[in-house]
């Protein structure tokens, strides 16, 4: 059965721990963030946390009713990290290419956490902000709703799932990772045009592009195809607002 989890302003330590920290939400995200960039996602455990934050580990489901909930907020905490500073133009595909890169960077600086949270829907306050300023980048700019939510999907999902991939090759170790970069030189790059004529001819190509995110590329495609859904299939400045 989950633990109840105390009310904010009941469940703050009156006393910081013997490390001289006093606990809150932010503290433990923080922790988990370093514990998972350190030891992987096998290395986040209650008990790990209780002897990072010098607590016991029981008090951990104060704040957050298991370790789920602890990952949900991992991922909100991400989310909120991409939205911090960003403000919108008035060109929705800068104001997207922006937004989609930002999240996209905020994963791949915490490649352990993107894994554990890119699949999941949190419907926390960052995730929300982050949704809310999606729906109204393309509402302003001129989209009707079944289109706003047609890109929505797209771009949210488009996003999130570059971030797991790309952040899925990060965590790999080291030797992994090069391994497999290395396979574009040593395999493709030495196919024969006999039999790989096609692969021959891009190998080059391949060897430099396919070692990078096409996360980049992808959203520029995808928001070039968007634009036709507008009146006149113009990106320009926002029209005016549509009605609903």
């Amino acid at each position: 059965m989950p633990k109840r989890v105390v009310p904010e302003e009941r469940r703050r330590r009156r006393r910081p721990t013997r490390s001289g920290r006093v606990l809150s939400g932010t503290l433990i995200v923080e922790t988990a963030l370093r514990l998972l960039h350190e030891h992987g996602s096998a290395g986040l455990t209650a008990r790990r946390l209780g002897l990072a934050l010098d607590c016991d580990p029981s008090t951990l489901y104060r704040y957050f009713r298991g370790m789920d909930e602890l990952t949900l907020a991992i991922g909100d905490a991400l989310i909120g990290r991409a939205l911090r500073g960003w403000r919108p133009t008035g060109q929705w595909r800068e104001d997207l290419r922006a937004i989609g890169l930002r999240i996209h960077a905020a994963y791949l600086a915490h490649p352990q956490a993107a894994v554990l949270t890119a699949s999941r829907v949190s419907g926390r306050a960052n995730e929300l902000a982050a949704d809310e300023a999606v729906l109204e980048v393309l509402r302003t700019a001129g989209f009707a709703l079944p289109d706003t939510v047609r890109v929505y999907h797209a771009f949210i999902d488009t996003t999130l799932a570059f971030a797991a991939l790309d952040a899925a090759s990060l965590a790999l170790p080291g030797a992994a990772r090069r391994a497999d970069e290395d396979v574009w030189r040593s395999t493709y790059a030495r196919l024969p045009a006999e039999t790989h004529p096609r692969i021959a001819e891009a190998a080059a190509l391949l060897a430099t592009r396919m070692v990078t995110s096409a996360y980049p590329t992808a959203l520029d495609m995808l928001l070039a195809s968007a634009g036709s859904a507008l009146p006149g299939g113009v990106s320009g400045a926002a029209p005016p607002p549509p009605s609903a």
